[in-house]
């Protein structure tokens, strides 16, 4: 019996690529055994409007885009409460999550991985009434994700949002903050960034130990970097994130299942690389292996 697939397709994303390999991934889906249906997504967040809607009408659920494609595909599943495996073909700028996962970035083997049906279960962060796949973050070049010109990403790829950072990084202000780690004394001083991940790959750039990386045992890799006293102690710092050398003084790399923030004036988030609000309060949480996703 042939399987009925959902795929949702964000016609815009890597230069409209979508569009151009849809018919080959069609193929690929049906001589794999699927009816698939085609969904186009046409505004900011219709991935999980789509997903919501329709996907318990369906065995297997797949969209085509970028992390933020993928990330909205995820909330509306788990808001429909769908326990259908989720497929993804990674189009776009950055593609962290595909990253870590391992996913081809040629999309016909993309497609190809998911029709061997090869699957694992993925974490899934909540940050209030919001859900985020890799990342929820404040502080330097959180802005930088969805502040940077598209057309700068799109020829520059990393290393605008490097270029970007740079430029801010002698203009940043301490942000004073109080963290809280699941049960655990809490942590206050003066942060240039803070990050609760389930990612090896940031922004493309700042890469963490996928061997420290567990992506479905409950626990964030949270990131903590300290303000730094001048220019010179800055870059030192952004050299440790680079190479991995994370010097206790500057940086704190740890894991908690709940993290809390308590800031001393309204502090901008990002969450998946998009504009996730101002807060002075934030709670995150951790809904252990929420979803099932395709893997080569």
């Amino acid at each position: 019996m042939r399987k009925k697939l959902m795929l949702i397709l964000n016609p815009v994303s890597g230069k409209q690529q979508g569009n151009t390999v849809l018919g080959k991934v069609l193929e690929t889906f049906s001589t794999g055994g699927f009816i698939t249906t085609v969904y186009f997504t046409e505004y900011a967040g219709h991935a999980t409007d789509l997903a919501r809607e329709h996907a318990k009408d369906y065995h297997t659920i797949v969209c085509i885009g970028g992390d933020g494609t993928f990330a909205e595909t995820v909330s509306g599943l788990i808001t429909a409460e769908a326990d259908c495996p989720l497929g993804y073909i990674p189009l776009g700028t950055t593609n962290d999550m595909a990253t870590t996962l391992g996913l081809p970035k040629n999309p016909l083997r993309a497609a190809k991985a998911i029709v061997l049906g090869n699957t694992r279960p993925l974490d899934i962060g909540t940050m209030g009434d919001e859900h985020f796949t890799y990342i929820s973050a404040f502080g330097a070049f959180t802005e930088v994700s969805y502040q940077t010109p598209t057309a700068n990403k799109k020829l520059l790829g990393h290393l605008a949002y490097m270029f970007e950072g740079m430029g801010k990084l002698g203009k940043l202000s301490p942000i004073r903050v109080v963290v809280q780690l699941d049960d655990q004394p809490p942590i206050e001083d003066d942060f240039l960034f803070g990050g609760v991940v389930n990612t090896t790959s940031i922004a493309g750039v700042v890469k963490l130990d996928p061997a420290l990386v567990d992506l479905s045992d409950g626990l964030f890799e949270v990131l903590l970097v300290k303000n730094p006293k001048n220019f010179l102690e800055g870059s030192q710092i952004l050299g440790e994130i680079m190479t991995k050398n994370y010097n206790p003084e500057h940086i704190t790399l740890t894991r908690a299942s709940r993290v809390r923030f308590f800031f001393t004036k309204p502090t901008a988030f990002t969450r998946d690389g998009e504009d996730g609000g101002k807060h002075i309060e934030v709670e995150i949480g951790n809904l252990k292996q929420a979803v099932t996703v395709f893997i080569p």
